[in-house]
């Protein structure tokens, strides 16, 4: 299979247009109709249904799309790293979840980068389950998520702690303080990165002697933002990293709603492959550790 191919596959699934991507590629809409072609002679299956209209994906092509980019930056960074040598600059690249990228990792990058100036430091936001995924597949070198990995291949060190609150926008009909049981009687949304926090409540709500009062969940967002809009919009209540809202609560633009029977606190951890054994990204991963839990933002 070709991986020239398969990007140029990926483009115009994306795109829905040959003519696009042609045009973005600079070659001609007949080569790239050949390549993609010969894309689905090598996998056996027809990939895009053509019309005037543009391009859809038949079902195998929906399979192919799913993988395809997973792929194209494992070959990506593949070569990348056949490149490298001792006299290159090692580019570094970690993946944290949105929260820990965008307010917490700031203030630790700050100091890395004056440990090792002669790095190239790439942070890209991603969910957690994706993350681990990625370092795996040497997509990215180091993450930092919230709670352990759930993959045994990765080994992990914790680095903070980061507090999930119950916020609604300041004048919100809620009180300032409830119980768990009460939780069910408000629209809540739901922030949904592979923590199973829905789950986890309405276990606790079980175990507090509430089996059958269900919660009553607007949506679930993988999107901190989303969530916060939502939430600010009001309509509903939500559970939001801390981090993430300090500056709303400072504004009073939300309240803080506080459960008198519980507490949800996620830890925060450096993942990364142990068995890899380059040894300028250990003495790098060794340093985050000393540092990360001293310098979170």
């Amino acid at each position: 299979m070709n991986i020239e191919y398969l990007k140029n596959f990926y483009k115009v699934a994306t795109a829905k247009s040959m003519t696009k991507v042609a045009n973005d590629s600079h070659i001609s809409q007949s080569a790239l109709s050949q390549q993609i072609s010969k894309l689905e002679k090598d996998l056996n299956c027809t990939l895009l249904k053509r019309s005037n209209k543009g391009v859809e994906l038949t079902e195998n092509g929906k399979i192919v799309y799913q993988y395809a980019d997973n792929i194209i930056r494992t070959v990506d960074m593949m070569r990348q790293k056949l490149e490298e040598s001792d006299n290159k600059v090692k580019d570094i690249k970690i993946e944290a979840f949105w929260t820990i990228a965008n307010y917490s990792l700031p203030c630790v990058m700050y100091k890395v980068k004056k440990r090792f100036p002669n790095n190239n430091f790439e942070i890209k936001s991603n969910k957690s389950c994706d993350i681990e995924e990625n370092i795996v597949n040497n997509i990215c070198d180091l993450g930092v998520i919230y709670g352990k990995p759930k993959n045994p291949k990765l080994s992990f060190y914790k680095i903070g702690i980061d507090r999930l609150d119950l916020i609604s926008t300041a004048d919100y009909d809620i009180p300032d303080e409830i119980k768990l049981q009460d939780l069910a009687d408000y629209p809540l949304i739901i922030l949904n990165d592979c923590m199973d926090l829905s789950s986890m409540i309405s276990k606790k709500m079980q175990k507090e002697g509430n089996p059958s009062k269900a919660l009553n969940i607007m949506f679930k967002s993988d999107s901190v933002e989303s969530v916060k809009a939502s939430i600010l919009n009001a309509f509903g209540i939500g559970f939001i990293p801390y981090i993430s809202i300090k500056k709303e609560m400072y504004r009073k633009q939300v309240k803080l709603i506080l459960i008198t029977d519980m507490l949800i606190e996620y830890e925060m951890y450096l993942i990364y492959d142990s068995n890899n054994k380059n040894k300028e990204l250990s003495d790098f991963t060794q340093y985050f550790k000393d540092i990360a839990r001293k310098s979170l933002c």
